[in-house]
């Protein structure tokens, strides 16, 4: 059992450590909602915004103001991210299927699929770097970062055969979308409803964004234009409702 004297030193300690980097509430603004309604990634492009579905499983191209643009069936399995780079749609297939009939094709722990853009035909499969699951994507500077949730870190790998470049620790648990904002990178924590932007090179907390109760579930995240930009799946842990009126939103924070 802790004593009141460790008590102190270690509550002290997560002060000071607060202390050391900005912090902001969010204010959060509902845009629309995505093609199918369950969204669980979220990356941009010159054209808007891709989204990765997690119960269909589909990556669907929309404009800024969410008309359908262009749609395709991919091999994934429990979206939980998305990312285009190096001409190609990448997909964070969590594991088997949410909320649909199997497929042979699903993963049985997290993957990464590499899509066609044009048509969704699967290039190559991936596995996570430390295993099991992932949830965020995002394609930067010619590299791709990804949530390697079992060893609590981001990974950075080369997207031309997957070997790892370089690691940072998170600072929480259930790491979900990221969005790169150099010299930094952000990640979404679903569960804790914090966002932190961590120093790219040793995963050093240089800002903190936190949501509130009442705001839409976190899950997907991207940057447009200095905003961040994240998605409500409506589906918590386990392949649940979540019960939230913005289920299915895509929302900005300003």
């Amino acid at each position: 059992m802790i004593n009141r004297r460790c008590f102190l030193a270690l509550l002290a300690a997560s002060r000071v450590r607060a202390a050391e980097f900005p912090s902001r509430p969010a204010k959060v603004v509902k845009l629309f909602r995505s093609p199918d309604g369950h969204p669980n990634g979220l990356e941009t492009t010159s054209e808007g915004f891709w989204i990765g579905e997690q119960v269909t499983d589909r990556a669907h191209l929309v404009d800024w103001n969410g008309k359908l643009l262009h749609s395709i069936e991919t091999e994934s399995s429990n979206t939980s991210g998305i990312a285009f780079g190096e001409g190609a749609v990448w997909m964070a297939a969590n594991g088997p299927a949410v909320g649909r009939p199997p497929r042979a094709t699903d993963a049985k722990t997290g993957e990464v699929v590499k899509a066609d853009p044009h048509n969704g035909k699967t290039v190559a499969r991936y596995p996570v770097p430390g295993g099991g699951g992932v949830h965020g994507l995002e394609f930067a500077e010619g590299t791709l970062w990804l949530t390697s949730l079992q060893i609590r870190k981001l990974s950075q790998v080369n997207p031309k055969d997957f070997h790892v470049i370089h690691q940072i620790p998170v600072h929480l648990d259930r790491a979900h979308g990221l969005a790169w904002d150099p010299p930094g990178i952000w990640v979404m924590h679903s569960t804790d409803r914090v966002i932190h932007k961590l120093d790219s090179t040793d995963g050093r907390i240089l800002e903190q964004i936190t949501l509130s109760k009442d705001d839409p579930d976190p899950h997907g995240m991207c940057m447009y234009k200095g905003h961040l930009y994240y998605t409500d799946a409506g589906i918590a842990p386990g392949g649940m409702s979540n019960g939230s009126p913005s289920a299915g939103f895509v929302c900005r924070i300003d």
